[in-house]
């Protein structure tokens, strides 16, 4: 369990903004609204939310051990959310369909949306990264910060939508697809090698 004693600003500091970089809510907010359209026009935002920071507190105390139960190691792990991270970005870019029509909000808020968009194989990794130089307390302060932030980005979704307009959101849409792409190949990339040595 946390210690508060162990509470440091510093590290506090440290660790919200690497989540926030890794996270990268904002650059998402292209890939939401499309996925918002998929589910009927809404995101379950609270479930999305709660959902995200489960799967990151769940491995700052037990992902090793999770994955190592189920024979599993980040590699794989890794490999697995990038090519769902791969396949919305061609979505994006390309304007066609791979996901079907999804009907029910709740579980499309938590896949894909909660996992692996927010909370993806990049983020759960880097928490496991932290947990060996940051005191476990800072870090949970540290993604429930990042949860607010969260929470506030997919409740304004509606109003960035009507913001950017019709052509706006194209245009930011597909150029956000590529970088998505980008993403999920280096992930791919990065963790593919430990399969073939």
């Amino acid at each position: 369990m946390p210690d508060f004693v162990n509470f440091s600003r510093s590290e506090l500091f440290t660790t919200t903004f690497t989540l926030f970089a890794v996270i990268d809510i904002l650059g998402s907010i292209p890939v939401l609204i499309a996925l918002k359209d998929k589910m009927g026009g809404q995101i379950k935002t609270m479930l999305a939310t709660v959902a995200s920071g489960a799967f990151m507190i769940l491995f700052l105390f037990v992902g090793q051990p999770f994955l190592s139960i189920l024979g599993l190691d980040v590699h794989s792990f890794a490999v697995a959310g990038s090519i769902v991270i791969f396949i919305i970005g061609l979505e994006m870019v390309l304007g066609v369909d791979f996901f079907k029509q999804e009907n029910d909000p709740k579980s499309g808020s938590v896949v894909p949306i909660a996992f692996p968009l927010i909370a993806g194989s990049g983020t759960l990794t880097t928490v496991m990264s932290l947990k060996a130089n940051f005191h476990d307390i800072n870090i949970l302060i540290g993604i429930l910060i990042n949860c607010v932030v969260i929470y506030v980005i997919l409740k304004s979704l509606k109003w960035i939508e009507k913001a950017l307009g019709p052509n706006g959101l194209i245009v930011v849409r597909k150029f956000f697809g590529v970088i998505l792409l980008a993403i999920a190949v280096k992930i791919f990339g990065s963790n593919i090698s430990h399969f073939t040595s």
